[in-house]
């Protein structure tokens, strides 16, 4: 693979359908694609965020989900914490310290485009999703033990492995090019990571988060907390190796 970015369509689908807010979150995340550098390591991210979105806004459409209406707001939510961190770097402002460490790395072009597009994930599902379904769970007078928001939570699931799978793929050619070492190296870092395991330690953190609702200086200290940890393994994740292949 020649091009050091994450591909934003794979033709998985058409996205002629998908309206109202969904709709709205891709044209959002299609005008930042736009924006970016293609080798930008921000641009890897959204990338694959926007092939997950198109996905999901799909399945909503084809009322794939029990719940079609609170899947689409949690979706909205979700990612207004994702394009807050983009505002933020615009305006020359710290985005939250989960998302630190990918726009400060964003020009490092010893980094794999892989590697910026799971740090992303990282940020994004271990910190951001916790808190989106919480949010979401308060505006629309439910909770996260309340059917059928666990159940659609997992069908989600299933649509990111399918899409992690799928950019996982792109790069295993140029990784087999690798000298035994750095691939073994590399590797060793993405395998570090996993979607459906990161989306696993958010539920768990989901009922953490809700059980806390009502204590602000216990709430507090476990969000600084999870913060830090998030941060951490987005380091962890970013950490160069070898520069991909041009």
């Amino acid at each position: 693979m020649t091009d050091a970015t994450i591909p934003a369509e794979k033709d998985i689908m058409t996205t002629s359908r998908i309206t109202g807010p969904v709709d709205e979150v891709i044209r959002r995340m299609r005008a930042i694609k736009d924006e970016l550098d293609p080798h930008d390591g921000v641009a890897s991210f959204n990338n694959m965020y926007l092939r997950v979105t198109e996905l999901v806004g799909q399945q909503i459409t084809e009322g794939f989900f029990a719940d079609s209406e609170f899947v689409e707001r949690l979706d909205v939510i979700f990612a207004q914490l994702y394009f807050d961190a983009v505002d933020a770097a615009k305006l020359g402002k710290q985005p939250n310290t989960v998302w630190k460490t990918v726009f400060d790395s964003r020009s490092n072009r010893t980094v794999w485009p892989l590697q910026f597009a799971l740090a992303g994930m990282n940020a994004h599902i271990n910190h951001d999703l916790a808190v989106a379904v919480v949010k979401t769970c308060k505006e629309r007078a439910t909770t996260p033990y309340t059917d059928p928001v666990h159940a659609d939570y997992l069908e989600v699931n299933e649509l990111l492995a399918k899409i992690e799978a799928e950019v996982r793929a792109e790069y295993e050619p140029a990784l087999f090019a690798l000298a035994t070492k750095d691939a073994e190296t590399l590797k060793h870092i993405l395998s570090s990571f996993s979607i459906a395991g990161a989306r696993d330690a958010a539920w768990a953190t989901t009922k953490v988060l809700w059980g806390q609702r009502d204590n602000s200086l216990l709430l507090a200290t476990t969000q600084l907390a999870l913060e830090e940890s998030v941060a951490t393994a987005g380091r962890m994740l970013l950490t160069p190796v070898v520069p991909p292949p041009e």
